[in-house]
């Protein structure tokens, strides 16, 4: 009786699943994989030396208790930046806000973005016009849409009070917390909801028709298609918006800083940094904030891509 070993070339060519892969593929996918590191290598050094000497600089900053208004007075503190901010109402109140501002936004940009995205792809007639369109939000400068927005809110001049039946015609959205937080919801969800879409018309596009027909044959009806068939085949392209999108709305600033400059609670984590920063000169305590809303950003998008746990390589067809 004789006894097979397999050589470390025929296990090399074997795939994730027992499956053998020709050597050939193996040796073109650890090709492209070397061209992708160098072509990407360029890039990430000039971001490295742009965004290394910023983020060095706060974090030894963030040390100090360090006024613009009195230089000469800069004193090492340690973490006491840190322990202020961690254990101030205000940054937790900030936080909670921050946190609401990207869950909401982005649940209505999903849904929004989603139901465009379907539009934008099935459309046969008139596909240019339509789509450029949807996009124009997108276009206009943030401040811009912010200052609009702001003028359709008001109770004097604006819009919105005659357009709601249920809203009294002097009702003022910028005099209590939850109104003012939905105004700025409302602009921010309509100037980013186009790139949502984008975003999730490219993961329609990777959808086979031919999954879709063939459940249609079978006789799914339409929800049933777009739950079983469409939504799980492009779970990595709503991962990547969800992430992109997420990761932007915690870091609002412009809408809150035209629409109600902070006031009536509705200042975010940025805008707290920015006051303290700017406004208040007190590049110490700014400093710090500024690396604990570095570290929450991080955090934000570890927990969005274990909550959607979707394999890149697998979704690629490696």
């Amino acid at each position: 009786m004789t006894t097979t070993v397999a050589t470390p070339e025929t296990d090399a060519t074997k795939g994730p699943k027992g499956k053998r892969t020709p050597p050939q593929l193996t040796e073109r996918a650890r090709h492209e994989n070397n061209l992708g590191r160098r072509l990407v290598a360029p890039a990430v050094v000039v971001m490295l030396v742009v965004t290394a000497f910023p983020i060095l600089r706060a974090l030894w900053l963030s040390f100090y208790s360090y006024s613009l208004t009195a230089p000469e007075e800069r004193e090492f503190i340690g973490i006491s930046n840190y322990v202020t901010a961690l254990t101030d109402q205000l940054f937790w109140r900030d936080i909670g806000i921050t946190v609401l501002y990207m869950v909401v936004t982005v649940a209505f940009e999903l849904v929004i973005g989603f139901a465009f995205a379907l539009v934008m792809h099935r459309v046969i007639f008139a596909r240019g016009l339509i789509r450029t369109s949807i996009l124009i939000p997108y276009g206009i400068i943030t401040v811009v849409s912010g200052f609009a927005w702001q003028f359709a809110f008001t109770y004097q001049n604006g819009f919105v009070n005659g357009w709601l039946p249920f809203i009294d015609a002097d009702f003022n959205w910028f005099g209590d917390t939850v109104p003012a937080v939905i105004a700025i919801m409302v602009s921010e969800i309509w100037k980013t909801t186009p790139f949502m879409s984008l975003l999730l018309l490219a993961g329609l596009a990777q959808v086979s028709e031919d999954m879709v027909e063939a459940a249609k044959v079978d006789g799914a009806t339409w929800w049933q298609r777009m739950w079983k068939v469409v939504i799980p085949n492009m779970r990595a392209a709503i991962m990547v918006a969800v992430l992109f999108r997420a990761l932007d709305a915690y870091r609002i600033f412009d809408n809150i800083f035209v629409m109600t400059a902070g006031a009536q609670g509705t200042e975010s984590i940025s805008f707290l940094t920015y006051r303290q920063s700017i406004e208040q000169f007190q590049l110490g305590m700014g400093s710090a904030l500024a690396v604990l809303l570095f570290l929450s950003v991080l955090l934000v998008a570890f927990l969005i891509v274990k909550l959607f746990r979707v394999d890149l390589a697998q979704a690629r067809g490696e």
